[in-house]
């Protein structure tokens, strides 16, 4: 699909509009979290969107959406599993598939196979696998099903929401976490370079302290101390996330977006 042409007085501008295209972004369940947010406003800018999650709570969301009178449509899948996976994609890409945003995935907290956190000698290999398969292998999988969709459409964004644990900093006892997020980096540039020809993009957001309903009070506190007084918002990263996925960035790829409010820049982290 060629990139749109100029529109008229009063319509919105031709390198952000994505009307005609169709998105599908991972790990939309959360009614306050980045890849509802991300939904909303690929939506406002003209795609037909698609949310997948885990759970049934994914239907709720996109209800929300068209209720606001966006296309949303809901897929339930363990993007871990690559026959899910493969399923949700060719669901959502029914009449063509030209963004996605690999959002899924998160620390564990606590899992059956082990600890996900604390000192890498004390960390079963089950734990360090399962970490690996939420935050790696979901865009793997979602990516693989996807590509030939992008290539057919001629047109392709992909956007991977990594973060800045990992790419560009590291939290005390998240190996497996911030491995799985530099590995997404890894990937995005391998995918930039191999894609390009296609007409496809590849590039990541990395995110830092995010307000979202999963944020917990060390992380609220520790957001204060970032240079903008403050920990983000859904809606910001979802910004960083909408330009990449717009015409407008058609000579941006392979590179990483950090929205974390100069945090990751400062090095002076005592307030003044």
């Amino acid at each position: 699909m060629p990139e749109p042409a100029a529109t008229t007085a009063g319509a919105a501008p031709a390198p952000w509009s994505l009307t005609g295209r169709t998105a599908l972004v991972t790990g939309a369940g959360s009614p306050s979290g980045i890849g509802m947010a991300t939904a909303r406003l690929l939506g406002q800018l003209g795609a037909s969107v698609w949310l997948a999650a885990t759970s049934d709570r994914v239907h709720a969301r996109a209800a929300e959406l068209r209720a606001e009178g966006l296309a949303a449509h809901g897929l339930v899948a363990d993007l871990a599993d690559p026959d899910q996976a493969q399923r949700a994609v060719t669901t959502a890409a029914g009449e063509g598939l030209h963004v996605v945003v690999n959002n899924a995935g998160m620390v564990a907290v606590g899992d059956p196979a082990g600890a996900e956190q604390g000192d890498i000698a004390a960390m079963g290999v089950q734990a360090w696998r399962a970490g690996l398969a939420r935050n790696l292998d979901t865009a793997f999988h979602v990516t693989r099903a996807a590509v030939p969709h992008l290539r057919r459409a001629g047109w392709g964004r992909i956007v991977m929401v990594a973060s800045v644990t990992g790419p560009v900093m590291a939290m005390r006892g998240e190996p497996v976490y911030a491995a799985a997020k530099a590995g997404l980096v890894g990937l995005t540039r391998a995918l930039a370079v191999d894609l390009a020809a296609d007409g496809i993009t590849a590039n990541a957001v990395a995110p830092g302290w995010i307000a979202t309903g999963s944020q917990l009070p060390h992380e609220v506190r520790e957001g204060a101390h970032a240079p903008v007084g403050r920990s983000g918002t859904a809606a910001e990263v979802a910004a960083a996330i909408a330009f990449l996925a717009s015409p407008g960035a058609s000579y941006v790829s392979g590179q990483l977006l950090v929205v974390d409010g100069a945090a990751s820049v400062a090095e002076e982290r005592a307030l003044p």
